[in-house]
């Protein structure tokens, strides 16, 4: 029973990230406070929303993002300024244009050269010719001390 206990509250523990006191009244605000914060990296966790995040930086970036939402802004408008201000590696799915295209393009293409790169090294290993004449092998079976072909 302990243990179950435990694991739910593991399981839970994101829910704990946003403090009560954080929370916006209005809860049509606060849903899309929460959604957004969903969206943002938390820089202290790396792969962590700023909406699970405990550090006290996620707690910070909360707290700005629930600003500019009661000041009116769009969801578009908070993100924009999210970004501008910490950099788009705040973005959980960061946009795959402009100079992100290299970024996104780069793992396939490297999967494909170094696929490339073993399929002829393969080849031309299967590719390379007996280098010992008829001779050389007698001499060398001879050698070995196994009986010749």
């Amino acid at each position: 029973m302990k243990r179950l206990v435990i694991i739910l509250m593991l399981l839970a523990s994101p829910l704990w990230a946003v403090d009560p006191k954080e929370m916006l009244d209005d809860p049509v605000l606060e849903d899309r406070a929460r959604a957004l914060s969903q969206e943002l990296r938390c820089p202290v966790c790396r792969n962590e929303s700023i909406d699970e995040s405990n550090a006290a930086l996620a707690q910070e970036l909360r707290i700005v993002l629930r600003e500019r939402i009661v000041a009116g802004d769009t969801d578009e408008d908070a993100l924009a300024f999210m970004v501008a201000r910490y950099g788009e590696f705040v973005l959980l799915r960061p946009d795959s244009s402009g100079a992100n295209i290299i970024l996104w393009l780069a793992a396939p293409a490297l999967l494909l050269i170094a696929l490339a790169i073993g399929w002829s090294t393969i080849r031309a290993k299967r590719a390379v010719p007996d280098a010992l004449s008829a001779a050389e092998k007698a001499e060398l079976e001879k050698i070995l001390g196994r009986d010749a072909p």
